[in-house]
């Protein structure tokens, strides 16, 4: 069917006998938020699913906006299907990912906007010819559950984080503690006993669960909540290397046989193999200017905050003259337009504004470090290509990943974030990436070996008979299994 051609209000694009072959219980639906950190693993899922079970039928749901770059990632085994994005003022048109949004505060704004796809959305599901096996769909699509309830189609929810930071955050928002004052330490219940976090590390959406008057507050009550804990399983872009202790945690918080599938890393799943067998696009030449420097081993600490935070000039400022002054060549993606250094990098240095190639850009032998905001996806990149992190959370559960990493894995180092300072000084950044890259240190040969091993578990976890490897072809056994045996009541989304 062609991708301009409208069935009920939405845009196909999979082949022309698609919607044909999808009958019985052999087609897996699968919607991420409009988000490019939560599209890309999964896209990777729809690929892995694609090519691990050729006779599935594989559809990825998203809307026009985000159609090209569903569709430059996906294999042309899976199909994808646009349905219009909703008009919901103050949202600006033409907005349907949360970073081309003009402002931090428009994104709970976007997330209700994206509840308005419920009725096409449902649409959609009717006009197949027969229920699918399943939806995967985003945490944040908490309508998703009960459409597919309502089609008698099992839900797996994807929330994007590690099983480690998901667990923490049910567990701190069901028993929260007498107080989160900065500076606290905070005993996680249900969780084993080394894991405590501080109280700051802990998520605002957590903190705050307990404001009725809160915004986000009320839209995760009424819209995330209840949705999610009702799926029929949870999927995880992680690993058991990684996250298996922190496993039955987070299953308690859902319904009786609700199971977590750690199937990650994802984009390994995929095939794209951190070793620079399959190419990125490479826009900035990136990776020609690593190559010039790959006589170095590990001498290049490369730098990228990701694509939600809002980094202030000051910040900025700060952490050129931290890194010009550690003397260590560094290759920096910064987000923002407008701002300039104010000291001269040098020709060793390189300060990039473009897309960059960063799982490629991690799995260069030239580069030795990474500092990094700690959101879950880059925490696998990294891992992945064996690279040890200074670590700089932002937002989010960030914090708790950066503890994860840092205190728990011992793949890393920590900046110190200091409560109620808004920037961190050159010297701190300065001290800490040497930290990360002085070769010679006992505390970054651990970081490295430490790295090392989270590098050979991913390759091990995806490889045949590995245990994510494993979990990609059990889920899809044990969701056929259900529908075969006639099973409706265990864990069915039932509403």
């Amino acid at each position: 069917m062609p991708e301009s051609e409208l069935r009920r209000g939405f845009r196909c694009a999979p082949r022309a006998d698609y919607f044909a072959a999808v009958a019985g219980r052999d087609h897996v639906v699968i919607f991420p938020f409009m988000a490019k950190g939560h599209m890309l693993p999964l896209l990777h899922f729809a690929t892995a699913l694609s090519a691990q079970h050729g006779r599935l039928r594989v559809t990825l749901v998203t809307t026009p906006g985000n159609v090209a770059f569903a569709r430059s990632r996906l294999p042309a085994s899976v199909g994808l299907v646009a349905l219009p994005f909703p008009s919901f003022p103050p949202l600006p048109e033409g907005v349907e990912s949360t970073d081309a949004l003009p402002c931090p505060s428009l994104h709970l704004t976007f997330m209700q906007a994206t509840g308005l796809l419920r009725g096409p959305f449902a649409e959609f599901l009717a006009s197949l010819p027969s229920p699918p096996l399943a939806l995967v769909s985003d945490f944040f699509l908490g309508f998703t559950r009960r459409v597919a309830a309502d089609a008698g189609v099992r839900r797996i929810v994807f929330n994007g984080m590690s099983c480690f930071a998901s667990a923490i955050c049910k567990a701190l928002a069901a028993s929260p503690p007498t107080s989160f004052e900065p500076g606290t330490m905070i005993q996680v219940p249900g969780m084993p006993e080394h894991v405590a976090v501080r109280a700051e590390e802990v998520p605002d959406g957590v903190t705050k669960r307990a404001d009725p008057d809160n915004p986000f507050t009320r839209f995760f009550m009424d819209e995330i909540g209840d949705s999610d804990v009702r799926s029929w399983g949870v999927l995880s872009n992680s690993l058991d290397a990684l996250d298996a202790a922190y496993v039955s945690a987070l299953e308690s918080f859902y319904e009786t046989g609700a199971r977590a599938w750690l199937v990650g890393p994802l984009f390994m799943a995929a095939g794209d193999m951190p070793d620079g067998e399959k190419k990125e696009q490479d826009p900035e030449g990136c990776l020609s200017w690593l190559d010039e420097r790959a006589a170095h081993l590990g001498s290049v600490v490369y730098i990228s905050f990701g694509t939600q935070a809002h980094i202030t000039d000051a910040q900025l400022d700060e952490l050129v003259h931290g890194l010009v002054q550690s003397g260590h060549p560094f290759l920096w993606a910064v987000r923002s337009d407008t701002w300039s250094p104010p000291v001269d990098v040098g020709p060793n240095n390189r300060i990039v504004r473009g897309w960059v190639p960063q799982r490629s850009i991690l799995a260069h032998k030239a580069v030795g470090g990474f500092v990094s905001h700690c959101g879950w996806n880059s925490v696998m990149e990294s891992l992945a290509a064996g690279k040890p992190m200074l670590a700089w959370p932002m937002i989010a559960e960030q914090h708790l990943n950066a503890r994860h990493v840092a205190n728990i894995l011992g793949a890393g180092v920590r900046i110190a974030l200091k409560v109620g300072a808004d920037v961190v000084g050159s010297t701190e950044v300065e001290e800490k990436v040497r930290e990360l890259m002085d070769a010679e240190s006992k505390a970054a040969k651990r970081m490295r070996e430490r790295a090392a091993w989270a590098q050979q578990a991913a390759k091990s976890a995806v490889s045949h008979g590995g245990t994510s490897a494993m979990a990609l072809l059990k889920l899809v056994e044990e969701l056929q299994e259900t529908y075969d045996d006639g099973v409706v009541g265990k864990c069915a989304n039932s509403v």
